[in-house]
């Protein structure tokens, strides 16, 4: 096994074992971990207690039984599988889980939590022009900094802070520079292992991960790049997955050169940038330059030709839309969305992700037929 396949193979094993990398932390440092649910969190305060910020993303291919009592069937599928998984008591070992609620399948979520940790909440501002934003989200940051303070045990201290910032900043930059390296490379990095790249760093710390991703990046580089005979695709959505779903990306030869995921990219867009302002105040400022996202609002609707401009840098042939299903704010971005494309002449696809699925046949066809017409 070469080095390459080896950390690949390191980082999927993470990747699909989440509770394995909980239990090993916890054995290792004495301190559990923290649940944090979709889109954004500021995991930097979680990672400066000490505790391991874990990632909650539901599950794949789960039948839905009692999560039916407390959500509708039209609920995202995402917040369907985690109440599945909550009143299972799968989330029952974390100290604590971390809301933040920017929809609003989010929002009544984190009133019906069934699950026996505590429940954090806040709320992102989504007027973010107004410097009142920033004021606004700092104030919900303190009382997040003051429950984990609370429920943890602990005292997060400003130095805390700055260093965990300083951890997921260089974690953000070297992750956009795998996704440029992943693209080069699309014959060693394919679309499952790229994705197995993305996911494990939401269930180990963000130095750890840094490390493993930087010499896989050394290693990658090393190596000649080649022309690659398939076609380049940009994806965008809430998530793309599970594996099954990406090995028919790699049996049509469909390499993922850039993403717009709010599981991936969306993760590793903006930095919490320096300043003289404390790390509360900078922290909240990140979401004001958070771009490209349809849970943040963005009343020019400048997504389309962020996903445009990432094809001419690519060298892309399309763009994918993996619409979640029932996710309303993706919802209302895809109309916006097809309408830049079609007037553009920029061949697209939208494929319906579903995680209770377990057949995908139907997608499978579609993708064939779009690889055909390219």
């Amino acid at each position: 096994m070469s080095k390459v396949e080896a950390i690949l193979s390191q980082l999927k094993d993470i990747a699909a074992n989440p509770k394995k990398a909980m239990d090993d932390y916890k054995a290792e440092t004495g301190k559990g971990a923290v649940g944090i649910m979709p889109i954004y969190a500021p995991e930097e305060m979680v990672h400066a207690t000490g505790y391991l910020p874990m990632g909650i993303w539901g599950a794949q291919g789960k039948t839905i039984s009692k999560a039916r009592t407390y959500l509708p069937p039209f609920a995202c599928s995402i917040m369907q599988q985690v109440m599945e998984l909550q009143c299972e008591g799968a989330y029952d070992d974390l100290a604590a889980v971390l809301f933040s609620v920017p929809c609003d399948t989010l929002k009544c979520l984190s009133q019906k939590w069934k699950g026996t940790s505590p429940v954090i909440v806040f709320t992102h501002p989504q007027n973010r022009g107004l410097e009142a934003a920033n004021t606004f989200l700092v104030k919900e940051y303190e009382l997040v900094k003051a429950q984990l303070e609370h429920y943890l045990g602990v005292k997060i201290t400003n130095a805390d802070l700055e260093r965990s910032i300083a951890i997921y900043n260089e974690n953000r930059q070297v992750m956009r520079e795998f996704v440029k390296v992943a693209a080069d490379y699309p014959q060693v990095i394919d679309a499952v292992s790229r994705h197995a790249v993305f996911k494990a760093r939401q269930f180990m710390l963000k130095e750890k991960h840094t490390e493993l991703v930087k010499e896989l990046i050394a290693e990658v580089k090393a190596m000649p790049v080649q022309p690659w005979a398939g076609k380049k695709v940009i994806v965008a959505g809430i998530l793309l997955e599970p594996n099954e779903l990406l090995d028919i990306f790699n049996e049509f030869g469909l390499a993922i050169v850039d993403d717009d995921l709010a599981q991936e990219s969306r993760q590793i867009r903006v930095d919490v940038l320096d300043g003289e302002e404390g790390p509360l105040y900078r922290m909240a400022k990140a979401w004001q330059q958070m771009y490209g996202c349809s849970v943040a609002t963005d009343t020019k609707k400048g997504r389309g030709k962020m996903l445009m401009n990432k094809m001419v840098q690519t060298g892309a042939d399309a763009v994918i839309i993996a619409q979640m299903k029932f996710c309303d704010p993706e919802e209302w971005d895809y109309p916006v969305l097809y309408r830049e494309f079609e007037e553009r002449g920029v061949k697209n696809l939208m494929i319906e992700v579903d995680q209770e699925v377990t057949s995908f046949e139907q997608v499978k066809t579609r993708l064939q037929s779009f690889v055909e017409m390219m």
